[in-house]
């Protein structure tokens, strides 16, 4: 059997290893940390269990569909459940809206907030639901190698929804800032302003809306283990913490891939590590792209991370929180047009203990805090502090729950951390946002160009951020290596 060697086992990772074994090559993930999962890393202390990454199950159709390529069902390697409500938007003091987990309401929510708004957003999710379904069918699922990847008879009707953005799209008929800013907030997860996604994604919408939240049982990383274990069945092998530090090349080929631990032959490689970090492993003679052009690229929001145990159950919460109690636009402009520490930042607050009690010891909670910034912050522990309590006590401000003396411990993770645990282009947290210029043939290439059994995967390439895409790219990079070696 032919060899082929993964790099890293984030989402892409595993499922380009899983496409490969089961085509018949002999696969071999190397990972440069202690456990499997990439960013869906689990972190464990005194009986608390922390998801370190991912935490919002949406897109459910691309996981059933990754697995049903296997002949297998997501319920045969995790339990799902979905959750009711689906989140939770805090806006100011007691002021908040609970997105329900069926449409209809979800309608009925938005007419009971703004008279006339409910057919507007009925019209506005069938477009949703439209773009979904062609996304899925024509546009995600192709290696972004030709512009007529992006060009049917649907594609085509919806031109004017490449070059209109989000922000148009939902400000034309809807006035409320609040139910403006829960339409805008899907697209976050695609890594840029809604006034810089093209309108077409709005079928983030359709994921949010349309098809629910829903939650892993024992979190996002016991996808990555029910991944795991798909491969395992499928006789990929895995290394873990082994770093590789050379890829090296003769002629057009890769000869071998040198890690901390020894060195191995390959016929293929395929790196889901960061593609820009991958580059560094490779003369810079053989490499796609320079330095200067990782710098020029809009990245997605980097993070500042906060894992947290408590004594005490939470009281006034649910499982996702989102706090809009501030100026969206102006955090954004930190993020992305002068980047710097935000004055006021919008952040996310996750109890995923509240649904699942196997996470925390019993009458206890843990609780996960998300804050976009910059990436190429400078930070410090100061810094992570400062934000930490700013939280704690915007939390206090606008439910009444005081969680600050109810803190058992912590730890907080930030761009640097992002750099050294995932070698991170940047301190990205999320890959490269999908604006107009990013999208399909002008991200990154999945083959390189110089050496022809090198291949890349994973949300700096086709089709972006999330791990539903990530999923989508180990698929995509496989089928396109077996379909040059036919």
């Amino acid at each position: 059997m032919k060899k082929v060697i993964v790099i890293g086992s984030g989402f892409s990772s595993l499922a380009s290893a899983c496409y490969m074994a089961k085509a018949g090559f002999d696969v071999t993930v190397l990972e440069k940390n202690e456990q499997i999962g990439g960013r869906a890393s689990l972190w464990e202390k005194e009986g608390f269990k922390f998801d370190m990454g991912p935490s919002w199950y949406w897109m459910p159709d691309i996981f059933e569909k990754f697995f049903s390529d296997f002949s297998k069902k997501v319920s045969d390697y995790y339990e799902l459940e979905k959750l009711s409500p689906a989140y939770r938007v805090y806006f100011g003091e007691n002021d908040f809206i609970d997105i329900s987990d069926e449409p209809e309401k979800i309608i009925a929510k938005f007419e009971e907030v703004e008279p006339g708004s409910g057919k507007h957003l009925q019209k506005f999710m069938s477009d949703a639901k439209k773009n979904y379904e062609i996304a899925m069918q024509d546009l995600v699922y192709n290696p972004g190698k030709s512009i007529l990847e992006l060009v049917s008879l649907e594609t085509a009707k919806r031109l004017p929804l490449f070059v209109q953005n989000i922000s148009q799209t939902v400000r034309k008929n809807i006035k409320n800032p609040k139910l403006r800013s829960i339409l805008e907030f899907p697209v976050l997860f695609l890594g840029a302003k809604p006034s810089e996604t093209p309108a077409f994604y709005n079928f983030m919408n359709h994921a949010d809306f349309g098809m629910g939240t829903w939650y892993p049982k024992g979190g996002f990383n016991a996808v990555a283990k029910g991944m795991e274990k798909l491969a395992t069945e499928l006789g990929v092998k895995f290394q873990l913490n082994e770093n590789v530090l050379k890829i090296e090349t003769e002629g057009n080929l890769v000869k071998n891939i040198k890690t901390d631990k020894g060195n191995y032959s390959a016929d293929i490689l395929i790196s889901g590590a960061d593609y820009a970090h991958t580059e560094t492993l490779l003369n810079e003679n053989v490499r796609n792209y320079s330095g200067d052009y990782w710098q020029k690229k809009v990245f997605a929001p980097s993070s500042f991370l906060y894992y947290v145990a408590f004594d005490k159950k939470i009281e006034k919460l649910q499982h996702h929180n989102l706090f809009f109690d501030t100026d969206f636009e102006k955090h954004a402009e930190d993020i992305y047009d002068k980047p710097k520490l935000p004055v006021k930042p919008l952040f996310y607050a996750n109890f995923s203990s509240i649904t699942d009690l196997d996470l925390a010891p019993e009458g206890k909670e843990i609780g996960f805090f998300l804050i976009p910034v910059a990436v190429d912050l400078e930070e410090s522990e100061e810094i992570h502090e400062h934000f930490f309590n700013l939280i704690l006590e915007r939390i206090k401000k606008n439910t009444g729950e005081d969680l600050k003396p109810h803190v058992l411990f912590k730890r907080s993770f930030g761009v640097q951390d992002f750099k050294e645990r995932y070698n991170s282009c940047r301190g990205n947290a999320y890959g490269l946002a999908n604006t107009l210029l990013q999208t399909s043939i002008l991200r990154p290439q999945i083959d390189n160009k110089k050496i022809k059994n090198l291949f890349y995967t994973g949300q700096l390439t086709v089709p972006g951020p999330g791990v539903p895409p990530a999923l989508i790219s180990g698929k995509v990079v496989t089928d396109y290596i077996l379909k040059k070696l036919k």
